[in-house]
């Protein structure tokens, strides 16, 4: 005999040796001795229940969802029964006991009167054109219309063509198919089993199905005795393999694909790396890539393999965790290539913490680190803060134009407006602070915090809540809330004006702070009335807005409360509603249930606190 192990159980080809060593090897055999030596001589220096056992161990430790009958194909002949069980239902004993059986015949003396395979040098489509060759013309014709065909013939089509009946169709079809299995039981069909079992090295685990008929040449050889491929007919020996969307995969395909997603949980892999791990599954190396494309829930971007699950989010996550570096929601939409909105994208990097916006339009991931893009206004404040209470407006341009897409017109703008002022060696200071950063007696203004209808998102920024009516509607300008127009730099006698892609939005303060119509950007919207609007200013004057349709009918409670907040994502309790209707007004996250309602009471949000109960 002058067959490795490895030439008689096709899982060894396919298996990275880096998994087989550590379970298979023995001290009295060479390195890679499963591919090395004969099996005799294997079997001769440690015995043939050794390398049984070490098979057995692999098989339950890589293979445990294959048929034992695709690790050993010659169990298919020995024990056709056992063979379509696997390790994981068998045990290794049993297992080791099966292989070991088939070691043992095959090395066997063989009788001296043993007649020698007859014709091995036939084409091998000659051969299986000789099994069929003897059967009557209906018989082929069950085979080729309903055994082997790509649209296989119904058993009623078949009884009406040969007037019988269905169960005799079926009758038919059965001694078909065991008249082939007791064929390849012969001698005669060494050669195509022999071919069978280097077919399963070949295509491994999983491997595109037009694979097969490009193995070898004579698999598209048309069979004279039934007028079909010879691949159709080798397709059926080939037992073990599932055909699924284009791809026969050994044992299960969902099994398989489940395997590949988990190898891939913890992020990203460089397509080079990924491929080899795919390649430990059992897929060849020249088709993991297209494997990995064919499994839902993964993509290969920028030469990355990445999780690529159906939520926006996750998907802007791995987006960004490809490319490394922060990206503007115009880029992230564009490498995402789907059918998503580039305000859906926006509103989601906002309001997910796991994105930190990093400069005016540049989202990053939170766990990069780093300072967070807060607007002008905030970001002169904060540099004040670590100037020790004041600074230069020229050290505060300087910094906050080296590190963000601001101008320096903007910043200087800034830090002359509302919220500054000069100290006395000419540099500036948060309004209503001392020299030393400590606060100065309290002035009384409404803050925005304080201010009915205005909500703070994640990044800093206040949101003015618009409930739509029919003035809104109609184009008719409508009040602002003191704090909110103070909040955006205004002050009486002020005016602002904000650019949308519809036409400006003045808003003005004279007796007090009123908006501009909206009617166009509502219209946009195709907004309704009892809809909702949240809207706020940019640095650069943009009118950022989001829109929520009025809440569907049956919203529990605590959920319409958060929806006036414009958040509209599950949560699990009424405490989890109120801690972020908490953090949305303004408050830290250890204020309780009271404190929350009392600030709501005093800002005049009785809507939400209606829905709360209070």
């Amino acid at each position: 005999m002058n067959l490795s192990l490895s030439d008689l159980a096709p899982p060894l080809r396919w298996t990275s040796p880096g998994q087989i060593a550590p379970i298979v090897e023995e001290p009295q055999l060479p390195e890679a001795w499963w591919q090395a030596i004969p099996l005799d001589r294997a079997c001769a220096m440690v015995g043939t229940q050794a390398v049984a056992g070490r098979l057995a161990d692999l098989a339950v430790a890589c293979w445990g969802h294959l048929m034992v009958g695709d690790i050993l194909p010659l169990l298919r002949f020995s024990d056709p029964a056992e063979a379509e069980r696997t390790p994981e239902t068998l045990g290794k004993d049993v297992v080791q006991k099966l292989f070991s059986g088939v070691f043992e015949r095959l090395l066997e003396p063989a009788p001296e009167a043993a007649p020698a395979p007859s014709r091995p040098d036939r084409p091998l489509p000659e051969l299986i054109d000789d099994l069929f060759g003897a059967l009557d013309d209906r018989q082929r014709a069950i085979a080729r219309d309903r055994l082997y065909a790509a649209q296989r013939a119904t058993l009623d089509e078949l009884a009406q063509r040969f007037s019988v009946t269905r169960e005799r169709i079926r009758q038919i079809e059965r001694d078909l198919r065991d008249h082939v299995e007791a064929w390849l039981g012969k001698p005669d069909a060494s050669a195509l089993v022999a071919h069978v079992s280097w077919l399963r090295g070949r295509l491994g685990s999983a491997v595109p199905a037009d694979d097969l008929q490009a193995a070898v040449p004579w698999h598209r050889t048309e069979l004279r005795s039934l007028g079909i491929p010879a691949w159709r007919f080798v397709r059926t020996l080939l037992t073990g393999y599932d055909q699924s969307d284009g791809w026969l995969v050994a044992g299960g395909a969902d099994e398989l694909r489940e395997k590949t997603r988990q190898l891939f949980t913890d992020g990203p892999r460089p397509l080079g790396e990924a491929v080899s791990m795919v390649a430990q599954l059992g897929v060849r190396e020249d088709v993991a890539e297209r494997w990995i494309l064919a499994v839902p829930q993964l993509r290969v971007l920028g030469q990355h393999v990445v999780p690529w699950p159906r939520s926006i989010n996750e998907k802007a996550e791995a987006v960004l965790a490809v490319a490394g570096a922060p990206l503007s929601p115009e880029e992230i939409q564009e490498r995402i290539g789907e059918d998503y909105s580039l305000v859906g994208i926006r509103n989601q990097l906002t309001a997910d913490e796991r994105f930190r916006r990093v400069d005016r339009n540049k989202y990053g991931l939170t766990r990069w680190g780093g300072d967070e893009y807060l607007g002008i206004r905030e970001m002169i404040a904060r540099e004040i803060e670590r100037a020790g209470g004041e600074a230069s407006v020229s050290t505060i341009v300087t910094n906050l134009t080296a590190k963000y897409d601001v101008s320096e017109s903007s910043v200087r703008a800034y830090s002359g407006g509302p919220g500054f002022e000069r100290t006395q060696r000419g540099w500036i200071r948060v309004a209503g602070t001392s020299p030393t950063g400590e606060a100065e007696p309290y002035q009384p203004r409404k803050d925005v915090s304080e201010t009915r209808r205005s909500f703070r998102s994640r990044d800093g920024r206040w949101w003015h809540r618009v409930d739509v009516n029919a003035e809104h509607l109609r184009g008719s300008g409508s009040p602002l809330p003191t704090g909110f127009a103070a909040y955006l730099g205004m002050a009486p006698g002020g005016q602002l004006t904000a650019s949308t892609p519809s036409g400006d939005v003045v808003i003005s303060w004279h007796n007090q702070p009123t908006m501009g119509s909206i009617r166009n950007v509502l219209a946009d919207f195709k907004a309704s009335e009892g809809d909702h609007v949240f809207l706020t200013v940019s640095d650069g004057g943009e009118l950022l807005t989001r829109y929520l349709p009025a809440a569907p009918v049956g919203m529990p409670p605590v959920n319409r409360a958060l929806y006036l907040i414009g958040y509209t994502a599950p949560v699990s309790s009424e405490l989890e509603g109120l801690r972020l209707i908490g953090a949305r007004i303004g408050m830290p996250d250890t204020a309780g249930r009271e404190e929350v309602l009392s600030r709501l009471r005093e800002r005049g949000d009785r809507d939400i606190l209606g829905f709360l109960g209070a």
